[in-house]
């Protein structure tokens, strides 16, 4: 089972070129330990994330919305797979 979502910033930075690698630097940084751990993959606006148990599947996927709920990010529950 894998998850697959679509995060996007609140504020538009105008003025700035480059949005999209800007947005996947803050993303890294975010989810940075679980990007090194392997547990989560990020491709601009998308997550995806692995694991072999369920429960351990559930417990990443809190931790990356919880994250994300930190630093004023939003999560589309539509998209989720």
């Amino acid at each position: 089972m894998t998850l697959k979502e679509s995060f996007k910033p609140m504020v538009i930075f105008f003025s700035l070129m480059n949005l999209l690698t800007i947005f996947q630097v803050i993303i890294n940084e975010i989810l940075q330990e679980l990007i090194n751990t392997r547990e989560v993959a990020s491709f601009i606006d998308n997550m995806i994330v692995w694991m072999e148990e369920e429960e351990e599947h559930d417990k990443v996927v809190k931790e990356v919305v919880k994250r994300l709920a930190e630093n004023d990010l939003y999560v589309k529950l539509g998209k989720y797979k």
